[in-house]
């Protein structure tokens, strides 16, 4: 009899251990600039764009894990730290094919080329690249590198929240498609100006996308990413797109669930 009250304990136990692990919420974190952390609900860690040096950046940012690396394109501001996380914790570095073979010359071992439209299942992730309308280049100390076609990702865990990093981009119809294939739930779009979309731009974007839930990146970096979230809203009220602009606070982890929770 006791025997069979110890299993049943354990099983118990392990039940609720189990449970506790995928009950985990997702939660995003911005480092500025267009660097983010998306931890999934097994507790991975997905970094997109890792310049973690940049000069919104907190001071302390270290991680003890890195299971994905997603680098949108080939520039400073985007590849970051990119290279030293992939070789450090052998993390699979996710990029277009000719910054991936970059990459390897520089020591990663680990890389998942991608072009538009191609796909790849990472841990609990599947990520797919899409257009970017951009350029890309690799600065390779005095030569200036072509780095591929510039690339947003949709990034989706199965039965959870799917996140659209748009990368460094300008405005393209073609949003809409993204929306229509891959529906994703929140939207990270870049609203600076001068390299990228500025707030009007985006909130044409946003109409397309169909957004539930925008999220503001790359501004307020250097002085002439000019654009706010506060222009974003005026807008985006003044053509009529729905979605709810959420601005993230730098180093403070948000749930994806809260994220499309606050905007009804």
């Amino acid at each position: 009899m006791r025997r069979i009250q110890k299993v049943i304990y354990f099983s118990i136990g392990f039940l609720l251990l189990t449970s506790s692990v995928r009950a985990q919420e997702q939660t995003l974190t911005w480092f500025g600039h267009s660097a983010f952390e998306l931890t999934s609900r097994q507790g991975k860690v997905l970094l997109i764009d890792p310049w973690i040096t940049n000069p919104k950046a907190p001071k302390d940012v270290s991680f003890k894990h890195v299971e994905a690396i997603l680098v949108t394109h080939g520039h400073s501001d985007h590849v970051g730290e990119a290279f030293e996380l992939a070789k450090k914790f052998n993390a699979p570095l996710v990029a277009s094919y000719e910054l991936t073979e970059i990459a390897k010359k520089h020591g990663v071992k680990n890389v998942v080329p991608l072009n538009p439209s191609g796909s790849a299942t990472i841990g609990e992730w599947t990520v797919t690249a899409v257009p970017a309308v951009h350029s890309s280049s690799y600065q390779d100390g005095d030569q200036q590198l072509y780095a591929g076609a510039p690339l947003g990702f949709v990034i989706a865990e199965f039965g959870s929240l799917t996140i659209y990093h748009a990368g460094d981009t300008g405005l393209f119809s073609d949003m809409s498609l993204i929306a229509e294939q891959y529906s994703p739930n929140i939207d990270i779009l870049p609203i600076g100006g001068v390299y990228t979309m500025k707030p009007v731009e985006a909130a044409r974007a946003a109409r397309l996308l169909q957004a539930r839930v925008i999220i503001p990146m790359h501004y307020g970096t250097f002085p002439a990413l000019t654009g706010t979230p506060a222009e974003l809203r005026k807008e985006m009220t003044r053509i009529g797109a729905l979605a709810t602009v959420r601005e993230l606070t730098i180093g403070k982890p948000v749930t994806l669930k809260s994220l499309v929770q606050q905007d009804r």
